[in-house]
């Protein structure tokens, strides 16, 4: 019987070396008050670590020597999530928005449509307006397409148009994005 070889743990590509990880002969290191001890032994900044009670992180491998910091590892690995939390915070993702109507639709309906688009596109949205055709009603393409250009001209000042009016099935699409400031 063939026992099956164990996987070889492997060190993760987005993890530091940290302390006994750190297989340098010279390594240059900075103390946690950001002065620099010089070069030494990577066995001998790993004592002034432990005696600290802080780890040893590589900065900088390709450095030669390669640049450790003394610091707590944890309390460092926590300050970078909580800046990327802050950072995604601050992100503003852009969807898209969809407005239907037909083309047979009223002034006032059309007017609230109207509002509801700079409405999106002030929140920085984009904004699909559809067009929907129920049976025979393809056939009046052309006053559908006036339609969805009269509305790109009304927004014209706060929107540019992404995609132009194109029919796909019973439906007629236009994409209006935001403008550039």
């Amino acid at each position: 019987m063939r026992s099956t070889p164990r996987p070889v743990k492997t060190q993760r590509s987005d993890s530091p070396y940290i302390n006994e990880r750190i297989r340098f002969p010279r390594v240059r290191v900075i103390d946690d008050e950001g002065t620099q001890l010089g070069i030494m032994s990577s066995r001998e900044a790993i004592t002034i670590a432990q005696e600290k009670d802080l780890d040893l992180v590589l900065v900088s491998p390709d450095a030669d020597p390669p640049v450790c910091r003394i610091m707590n590892y944890g309390k460092f690995k926590f300050e970078q999530e909580k800046k990327q939390r802050e950072a995604k915070k601050k992100q503003h993702t852009v969807d898209v928005k969809e407005i239907k109507m037909r083309y047979t639709i009223e002034a006032h309906d059309y007017q609230v449509r109207l509002r509801n688009a700079q409405k999106f596109l002030a929140e920085g949205d984009k904004v699909k307006c559809t067009i929907m055709f129920r049976g025979r009603e393809i056939q009046h393409a052309d006053i559908a397409k006036k339609l969805l250009v009269r509305l790109a001209q009304d927004l014209h000042e706060i929107a540019d148009v992404q995609q132009e009016p194109l029919t796909e099935g019973k439906n007629m699409i236009m994409i209006l994005g935001p403008k550039k400031s």
